[in-house]
């Protein structure tokens, strides 16, 4: 996982439109990118409308946010229409730039373990340094750790 203050790692992958984004597209702001594990499902849903419902907040904190999950564009266009959700999501199937980020970890569920993304949160500033990690983040919680992290940069 990257730390404060380190260069954030580059990425390239499709949103929901099918269209390229790009860590350098984002230079000169502030970018909350978050790391889910799958579109549609209870606590990433729970992450998702949260963001949506303060959004106003995100934006009076000058944050653009794009979400992260190993789903297609298809599915997360679909994700993205169903609870209209005001921000980009970014599909990552082959889990490169979860790695990179060292997200993608050894996970538990019901005694059975498999590969899958952690939950996080990373701020990245408008040089495109890491400027606050939130690793294992609770759905519920995430809005306030990351809106009061952001008051505070």
């Amino acid at each position: 996982m990257p730390d404060v203050g380190k260069k954030a790692p580059a990425f390239k992958l499709k949103n929901q439109a099918d269209k390229t984004v790009e860590l350098k597209d984002f230079a000169g702001k502030t970018l909350v990118l978050y790391f889910y594990p799958k579109a549609d499902t209870p606590g990433c849903t729970t992450q998702a409308c949260g963001i949506r419902d303060r959004w106003d907040e995100y934006e009076k904190a000058g944050a653009v946010v794009v979400g992260v999950s190993p789903d297609t564009p298809d599915k997360l266009a679909k994700f993205k229409e169903k609870y209209n959700l005001p921000f980009t999501l970014i599909g990552d199937p082959d889990h490169k730039i979860a790695e990179k980020y060292g997200v993608w970890v050894e996970k538990s569920m019901y005694g059975k373990k498999y590969m899958g993304v952690q939950r996080s949160t990373f701020i990245i500033d408008g040089n495109g340094k890491i400027a606050e990690v939130l690793p294992k983040v609770q759905p519920k919680k995430h809005d306030d750790l990351v809106l009061e992290a952001l008051a505070e940069l």
